[in-house]
């Protein structure tokens, strides 16, 4: 086993005789010979009213969690399978009961509930002996028959067939509606790893790496760290055998030596919580070889601090909050390794607070503060919260709406089984669940409403939207991180504030480019599911190269072909104005000059419109033009001497403005806005789209309005359409008239 599955706060499983070698420690707990066990319940039978002494390891480990629990069904599991097994053996040469007997044994330790251990002893029957489901059913009920039709599913995948992926997908399929499934598959493997070494090389290493691959990460989302560990270690011994001897070798030098900076420190932690009346256990908690090993090459030497960690446990959440002011007061923190997964749990239900203190010799000690409880969870996952269909006890976990967190169906499990049924063919399911099985860190990003997502480390905005809205995502338009506007591309870190922004047109389409964003599996099988059923056309219109959010529009003229039609069927009809960015014309007559007699138009730098702040100055011509205050070039003109011409609005309300308005490129947009202008009675006279960068658009209009006070409600209007984040006035430009 690992050095951290045989810590004494661990309730690390038992084993008949691990492949590693590991470290003696004090206190260890002593081996069981299942060899020894299992032939002496081959000698003979055993009465029928006591329980078989082969299981009274079993029996023991399971009255610690359960101590009512009822031990009929283990006796009469473990005779059934003893006498089906009867006669079969082991490649090692042991009697082949020995096998479930260890599976049930390392459940058992963890804290499995009667059923579980039940079917666990059986897991082999079905497949391997003249037992039926059926007979199963009636001697042990649906519930342990389930469980081993399950089980023996799994058995039959072959993970290095050609066809591995629809077997796998098969195996989540049976496995997702009860996750004890595949607990006992994780036990099972753990066992067989445990005795591979009478295996051939080239064996051993396939099926490390399928351990490696598939079965670890699903160990680490299932929260069964204490399995997870082990298993970690057994690869990396037979993948990795000369690194695994470098690092067996640095812990038994460790071992050996007189200073321990870890029982120095654990010492010291215990009399400050003693002098803060705080009751808690301190423990030390080895590191696992594979651990051990990435910090060997994150730091390079190692200190004797290195080699552990340290364990506080407390009763109560409140306490874990009060050890870890003591600590903070009372020792030297160091605040960038404190982290609350307690507040925020991870995906897996693993709570704890993290944090480290630096010694005066400059070693950094390493702290996690938790309750047993959540201790219990932290090693045995999901394992720990027992039978899913019994009444919850005050103990389980409950969720922030009052519900119970329901073991057989954890939530990445759940999104697991959502997008493997939409996954368009096995192949893109199996290469994208190793894709993900690969994200071994992940960050949890916050909601607006206060609630949590919890994503792989690297993803962007695409995954936090299809996490939150599954398919409906196709309609998302742009997002803000942190308040701020984002493009759907942004890459997200842990803690950010995500606020999504969804059109509402149920015909949304996603871009295709999103998928290079993509990075969860129920992001990328969404819109690959959707790229399927909309294949590219053959000959893409007006020279594009392929669909984009928005067409590229340089601009147009009002009732130009370029709108749509509904938009355009809905717009006041207008005259036709030359292509181009808007010049300075002549604009209705609102503006009232001190020269009578002179023409005015409205500058086109800066779209004066009541009640705007406004002067004027005479151009070539006579004319008088009408400029903002602010505007840059009534400064210019000021310092070269022109003189200033008094303006007032006159009783003419009819204005000319120009607009910009910035959105996020999706079908239909145009159409969209166009149409909330017109229907505000805005006569667009010219306008100019530029062709989308990063997923934005923006847009010039430059609209006559019957009235000026109708601005606020057009720039309102046009702000509503789906996709339009900002709607602004043309900021004054210094150019010249």
């Amino acid at each position: 086993m690992s050095a951290e599955a045989t810590n004494p706060a661990s309730p690390g499983p038992v084993t008949a005789g691990p492949v590693l070698p590991t470290v003696p420690r004090r206190k260890a707990r002593a081996r069981i010979d299942l060899r020894r066990l299992g032939r002496a319940a081959l000698l003979g039978p055993t009465a029928r009213d006591r329980l078989p002494d082969a299981i009274g390891h079993v029996a023991e480990a399971h009255r610690a969690h359960y101590p009512d629990a009822d031990l009929e069904p283990l006796r009469h599991a473990y005779v059934l399978a003893e006498s089906s097994h009867r006669g079969q053996m082991r490649k090692s040469g042991e009697p082949y009961i020995t096998h479930p007997l260890a599976v049930t044994l390392i459940l058992a330790e963890l804290g499995a509930e009667t059923t579980t251990l039940t079917a666990s002893l059986l897991h082999d029957t079905v497949e391997d002996t003249d037992v039926t489901l059926d007979q199963v059913r009636e001697q042990f009920g649906e519930e342990v028959r389930f469980l081993v039709d399950g089980v023996t599913k799994l058995e039959k995948v072959d993970y290095g067939a050609a066809a591995e992926p629809e077997t796998f997908r098969k195996m989540l399929v049976a496995t997702g509606n009860d996750v004890r499934v595949m607990s006992i598959k994780l036990a099972d493997r753990l066992h067989n790893m445990r005795t591979l070494g009478v295996m051939r090389p080239e064996k051993q290493a396939r099926i490390a790496k399928v351990t490696r691959d598939v079965l670890i990460p699903l160990a680490e989302r299932l929260g069964v760290q204490a399995l997870k560990t082990e298993l970690e270690d057994l690869v990396f011994a037979i993948l990795r055998p000369e690194e695994y001897q470098h690092t067996r070798e640095l812990i038994v030098d460790n071992a050996s030596r007189t200073d321990d900076p870890l029982a120095e420190a654990a010492d010291e932690m215990r009399t400050v919580l003693r002098d803060a009346d705080i009751q808690a256990e301190v423990l030390i908690r080895p590191r696992h070889f594979v651990s051990l090993h990435r910090v060997a090459r994150k730091r390079g030497r190692l200190r004797g601090s290195d080699f552990g960690r340290l364990l506080v446990l407390v009763n109560e959440d409140a306490d874990c909050y009060g050890v870890l002011g003591e600590l903070h007061t009372c020792m030297k923190p160091v605040v960038s390794e404190f982290k609350d997964f307690i507040a925020v749990p991870k995906f897996n239900l693993y709570q704890s607070l993290h944090t480290a203190v630096a010694r005066q010799d400059g070693q950094v000690v390493e702290v996690l503060i938790r309750t047993h409880q959540m201790h219990k969870v932290a090693e045995a996952g999901v394992i720990a919260l027992g039978n899913p269909y019994a009444p919850p006890s005050e103990e389980q976990s409950v969720s922030g709406d009052g519900e119970r967190v329901d073991p057989t169906r954890p939530g990445w499990l759940s999104r697991l089984l959502d997008w493997q049924e939409a996954a368009p063919d096995p192949d893109t399911f199996w290469s994208t669940l190793r894709e993900d099985l690969a994200q071994d860190r992940e960050i949890t990003v916050f909601r607006p409403d206060g609630g949590t997502l919890g994503l792989p480390e690297g993803a962007t905005c695409v995954d936090a939207a299809y996490a939150q809205y599954g398919e409906d995502a196709h309609a998302c338009i742009g997002a803000r991180v942190n308040g701020r506007l984002a493009t759907l591309s942004t890459v997200l870190k842990d803690g950010d504030t995500v606020q999504l922004l969804m059109g509402q047109d149920p015909a949304s389409e996603p871009s295709r480019e999103w998928l290079e964003h993509a990075h969860t599996p129920a992001a990328r099988i969404a819109i690959q599911r959707w790229i399927a059923t909309h294949p590219t056309p053959a000959a893409p219109l007006d020279g594009e190269t392929g669909p984009s959010p928005q067409p590229p529009v340089t601009a147009f003229r009002s009732g130009a072909e370029g709108l749509a039609p509904r938009a355009a069927a809905d717009r006041p009809a207008a005259a036709p104005v030359d292509e181009g960015p808007p010049a300075d014309r002549p604009a209705a007559a609102n503006a009232v000059v001190d020269q009578p007699g002179a023409s005015v138009r409205l500058a086109g730098c800066c779209t004066p419109v009541p009640p705007d702040e406004v002067t004027g100055f005479v151009v070539r011509g006579g004319a008088v033009t009408v400029h903002r205050v602010e505007c840059p070039a009534v400064e210019r003109m000021k310092s070269a001497g022109r003189a200033e011409v008094g303006v007032r609005w006159g009783d003419t309300t009819g204005c000319r403005v120009t607009l910009f308005a910035e959105s996020f490129g999706r079908p239909h947009l145009l159409a969209d806005l166009t149409e909330a202008m017109a229907l505000e009675g805005a006569e667009i006279v010219s306008a100019t789209v530029e062709p989308p960068s990063r997923q934005r658009v923006r847009h010039t209009y430059t609209v006559q309005l019957p009235d000026a006070a109708h601005l606020p409600a057009l720039m309102r209007a046009m702000r509503n359409v789906p996709g339009v984040y900002d709607v602004s006035r043309a900021q004054p430009q210094a150019l010249g008239d």
